[in-house]
């Protein structure tokens, strides 16, 4: 008995310790891609001079930093040929500007140069209405019991598109969310936000932007990509390829990832009662 007992713990060792080992799959590496974050964002009530772009590159799949570059130039220009250029904070990959001006329905081009190849991107800067309403009730989610959050807000009678984020304090990363207004068209609108890990005194930043179409089918891909996966925010690495609207003048093959967009933007803090 007692050997038989020393035979099954041998086993039974043998067993975890062989659960505990790593695997790893060899996956094939891509040569590092350009990663260029161009979201001017300018918040309603605010000068909106100050703004940042961050250039990275893509790494491999068993990574957890990522690469910042550095030691790229990069300037945004209007129609009226005013240019404003974005530094780089040393070594950080992040380029900022305390000197832009935004005007709503602006033109705007986005040139980017690094290790003598050439990005640019073209857009108009987006207006927003503002938030008319916050308010909360606990019969959401697919339980039918989960607090849900609905954001009200008037859309103008003309075609727009918006983009929704709700950063609840429990979460890691944000959640996103895009609607037009095809059947919604000049009344009011609103965004349905609920989980079923919400509870009272949940604080949740809430920011509204309004986006042009092209970035809303591009989001539209982002986040369908990012909720198939299982993953959380979208703007993590997607598992598949999305070219936004920032093309390589110099070598078109070699495209960068990203999407230069500019938004108006309205932000409300909201904590669940």
């Amino acid at each position: 008995m007692n050997t038989t007992k020393y035979i099954l713990l041998i086993i039974v060792s043998i067993f975890f310790q062989s659960c505990e080992e790593v695997i790893n799959v060899d996956l094939d590496t891509a040569p590092p891609r350009l990663v260029i974050d161009a979201a001017i964002n300018w918040q309603k009530g605010t000068i909106g001079n100050e703004q940042k772009i961050i250039l990275s590159t893509t790494t491999g799949f068993y990574s957890n930093v990522i690469p910042k570059v550095s030691g790229a130039n990069v300037a945004v220009k209007d129609t009226q040929n005013f240019n404003y250029t974005f530094v780089e904070i040393p070594n950080t990959g992040e380029y900022v500007c305390d000197t832009f001006k935004p005007v709503l329905g602006e033109t705007y081009t986005l040139t980017v140069t690094y290790e003598g190849e050439t990005y640019i991107a073209t857009e108009i800067m987006q207006s927003v209405t503002p938030i008319e309403a916050i308010t909360s009730n606990k019969e959401g989610g697919f339980s039918g019991k989960d607090y849900e959050i609905q954001v009200s807000f008037q859309d103008p009678l003309d075609k727009n598109f918006y983009m929704a984020k709700f950063f609840p304090d429990i979460f890691k990363s944000p959640i996103y969310s895009i609607i037009k207004d095809e059947f919604t068209n000049g009344n009011l609108n609103s965004w349905q936000f609920s989980d079923e890990d919400l509870k009272q005194g949940t604080k949740i930043a809430i920011t509204h932007y309004g986006i042009s179409k092209s970035y809303y089918e591009y989001m539209n891909k982002i986040i369908s990509i990012s909720n198939s996966s299982g993953g959380g925010s979208p703007f993590q690495t997607p598992p598949a390829t999305v070219r936004g609207n920032i093309v390589n003048q110099t070598n078109i093959n070699n495209y960068a990832l990203g999407f230069f967009s500019l938004s108006e933007v309205d932000v409300r803090d909201y904590t669940i009662e």
